[in-house]
């Protein structure tokens, strides 16, 4: 599901509620994957190095289009494709075992849209409660919490019918309906009244009780900030990682940001995809751009405050909404960016797996993909240390982080010669500096000043033996 976001002012940086350390634990999205895939996977997620998995959307849902799963029924019970109560406790309790979290995907703003068969707006609706009562055995077995015998939503609980029509309306963005086309009805929008708070509580204090350790919320763009703290409230949040999708082009001054995500971290105390980072990335790297403008974005509103951001060179909306293609790399700027993203200081990097639901067939096992992994190692052998910039200019950016280890990324056509000053920078002098992306690039420093060769249209790793 669509979503966008923020961001805080650089006043704000102080409000998250995570530590930062162990916010930058990576995260895997298994996109679209089973829950019975992602347990049988555990061993392997926790020996990649990951530490979370996010996982789609946990409840009651039909239909075997990946966008069906942005469409909830019913909170009370997890009944979809990609698996039941019963599959999702086994999943966490595996990742759990291999020290792995779980993070679960939030759709609070819309149910399924079901126009196109009924006219109420009862949730589940009698063909799903005729089906509960028929295989009650079953569905009593996969309760999260309430009983099944009637509806959980009614009509008092949504706001009036009508798509929205202005997207740089606040207003219009979080009372009406997000639509589809034109014949569309859209997605029956929540009203936040205390019933429909009470659900969505109730629903994540059962995900909590399961084991869950963290939560995206989708479609915050479309939601009040009064519903999300109505929701998330601090004992909800409490041990939780919160962070929501707002998706912006850009950072402070931008439209997007300045409607939507500035006040979303600013009424919030969550976390929020750093899409502002995202614009800064895929400006520097394509054609006129510049990798100086990697220095310090976040000086300028162009980055998010490293506490309080997701990080990201792809995300699922990206190839799979026509409206967002545009935002694809190429698949080396793609490669780059990512290294950049598991490299710098600041930030929770995300990393997107996916079945081939946009035809792309490029993030399929992305997540064991060889450079994949090699950035995971880098990621994880420097956690705790600070960045340093030790050498920029429109082709290149060069920076250690503390003494463990040194990325450089050269964007440009023709190799790139980096000096740096290998003392200041406290990196160890008659020791391997080896690249984690190739293994076989090593740099032995030996003098105060040290020239790290970076070749055309690629990066490197460089971590301390």
């Amino acid at each position: 599901m669509k979503t966008i976001k923020k961001m805080a002012l650089s006043a704000l940086v102080g409000l998250g509620f995570f530590s930062a350390s162990a916010s930058a634990e990576v995260i895997l999205h298994a996109f679209n994957w089973k829950y019975s895939d992602v347990a049988a996977r555990a061993q392997e997620i926790a020996n990649l190095g990951y530490k979370k998995v996010l996982v789609s959307p946990a409840y009651k849902s039909s239909g075997g289009e990946w966008w069906s799963r942005y469409q909830p029924q019913d909170y009370r019970v997890i009944d979809n494709p990609l698996g039941d109560t019963q599959a999702f406790k086994a999943m966490v309790n595996a990742l759990s075992a291999k020290g792995v979290a779980v993070y679960a995907d939030i759709i609070f703003n819309h149910m399924a849209n079901e126009t196109w068969k009924r006219e109420d707006l009862n949730y589940p609706g009698t063909e799903v409660l005729n089906s509960y009562a028929a295989n009650s055995s079953y569905y009593n077995s996969q309760i999260l919490y309430g009983d099944l015998e009637d509806n959980f939503f009614g009509a008092n609980d949504f706001h009036p019918e009508g798509c929205i029509s202005n997207y740089n309306d606040p207003g219009n963005v979080q009372y009406w309906r997000l639509c589809g086309g034109e014949d569309d009805r859209g997605l029956p929008d929540l009203d936040p009244n205390n019933w429909v708070v009470a659900q969505q509580k109730a629903y994540l204090n059962a995900l909590k009780a399961l084991g869950v350790k963290g939560f995206r919320i989708d479609a915050a763009k479309h939601m009040t900030n009064y519903h999300l703290n109505a929701v998330f409230t601090p004992e909800i949040k409490s041990g939780m990682h919160v962070f929501g999708e707002i998706i912006t082009t850009g950072g402070a001054g931008n439209g997007d940001y300045d409607n939507f995500l500035g006040p979303y971290l600013y009424d919030t105390d969550h976390a929020a995809y750093d899409f502002p980072l995202f614009a800064t990335l895929r400006g520097a790297l394509n054609f006129g751009g510049s990798m100086s403008a990697l220095v310090d974005p976040g000086a300028y509103g162009q980055a998010l405050d490293g506490g309080r951001a997701i990080t990201f060179a792809i995300t699922h909306d990206i190839p799979l909404n026509e409206g967002f293609r545009y935002q694809l790399m190429d698949g080396t700027n793609e490669h780059l960016a990512h290294a950049f993203v598991l490299g710098r200081d600041g930030g929770t990097p995300l990393i997107y797996s996916d079945n081939n639901e946009s035809g792309d067939n490029r993030w399929v096992n992305f997540y064991k993909r060889g450079d994949i992994q090699g950035m995971l190692r880098f990621h994880n052998g420097v956690q705790g240390t600070g960045m340093q910039i030790l050498s920029h200019n429109e082709c290149h950016i060069l920076f250690s982080r503390g003494s463990k280890g040194v990325v450089g990324i050269n964007k440009c056509s023709g190799g790139q010669d980096a000096w740096a000053d290998a003392g200041s920078a406290g990196l160890w002098w008659n020791t391997n500096y080896r690249d984690t992306l190739d293994g076989s690039s090593v740099e032995r420093i030996s003098s105060n000043w040290h020239k790290f060769y970076l070749p055309p249209r690629s990066a490197r790793m460089w971590l301390r033996d």
